[in-house]
């Protein structure tokens, strides 16, 4: 199992869900697990209904056998104002640079210089440890940016790094490299059963393995159950209205005359029934697409009573089961 892993997806699919879901997956039996957002957007706090997350590790919750979750909202500024003191010791000048603008100038004129800034201090919790020798995190959890965006940021560094030949930049640069493209790193896409974002998906694993990022697994969220087995979709289209009058009279559901009430329910009933036969014929053709990309698919159920903390936990029990932690 990776020890950093990257959770991206387009965006309405769940992937930050997914991330919170993962992370307390992760972090069963034990283990400590640090989760990450990079987009400033808090949906970690709202997750796990906590105030909003500062810039630090935070513990946000404890998983089943007494593992633990942090948490860590990454702010481009102050993750700045570390990397400076961290290779060249500015201290008190760092803080002047940040009231006089100029952290905010550099990291507008260079965006790159933003991502660089996220992935590193993600790679950094990868990597440290504590006075034993022992890794402080189990495994470090970031709820990346969108499919869309996901390789160019991880690559960003490479970019970097290619740019600046020698200095603490160049050395910072390859080192978070050398976490983003070795085993210690796996990149999962969350999607939905249709067909944009499983085509974004399929987009996503050829730009990631075009870059030799190594992709994870691919995780569909949100999934509805089945409600009818193919036998019975194949005589939605077919069947006697009469008799579908006749089985709704029998359960009680009123008099099968022309008017009465169960009548009046088959065409409703039948319409549903042809929505949904042709909602299975779409899910069942993007899970052909998926199946083809030759990663690990996994599938996680459509809560009915919505998200919530409860619901979260749920999420993350499916993912222990289904072997992805």
């Amino acid at each position: 199992m990776s020890r950093l892993q990257v959770v991206s997806g387009k965006g309405g699919t769940g992937k930050t869900t997914v991330a919170a879901a993962l992370a307390l997956a992760l972090a069963t039996q034990g283990k400590r697990t640090l989760l990450v957002e990079v987009e400033g957007r808090q949906g970690i706090a709202q997750l796990f209904e906590t105030e909003a997350l500062p810039y630090e590790e935070r513990k946000i919750a404890v998983a089943p056998g007494g593992g633990e979750v942090y948490a860590l909202a990454i702010d481009p500024e102050l993750a700045l104002l570390d990397y400076l003191q961290m290779f060249y010791k500015l201290g008190s000048a760092g803080r002047a640079l940040r009231k006089i603008g100029a952290i905010d100038f550099a990291t507008t004129i260079a965006p790159g210089v933003r991502d660089v800034l996220l992935t590193g201090k993600a790679c950094e919790a990868v990597r440290r440890k504590d006075r034993s020798g022992r890794f402080v995190y189990d495994y470090v959890v970031m709820d990346a940016p969108p499919t869309g965006r996901i390789t160019r940021f991880l690559n960003v560094n490479d970019e970097v790094a290619g740019l600046a030949k020698i200095g603490p930049i160049h050395h910072q640069a390859q080192a978070v490299m050398r976490v983003l493209k070795s085993p210690e790193t796996a990149v999962h896409l969350v999607t939905l059963l249709e067909e944009m974002p499983v085509q974004e998906t399929v987009d996503g694993i050829a730009e990631l393995r075009a870059a030799r990022l190594p992709v994870g697994r691919v995780i569909v969220n949100m999934v509805r159950p089945q409600v009818l087995d193919p036998s019975a979709l194949d005589l939605v289209a077919a069947v006697p209205r009469s008799s579908v009058a006749r089985a709704l009279s029998s359960a009680g559901l009123g008099g099968a005359r022309r008017g009465g009430h169960a009548e009046r329910l088959v065409e409703p009933l039948l319409a549903q029934a042809e929505e949904y036969a042709e909602r299975y014929a779409l899910e069942t053709e993007q899970r052909a697409v998926l199946a083809d990309l030759d990663v690990p698919l996994h599938e996680l159920p459509l809560l009915a009573e919505g998200m919530d903390l409860a619901g979260l936990y749920a999420l993350a029990r499916e993912l222990r089961e289904q072997d992805v932690s």
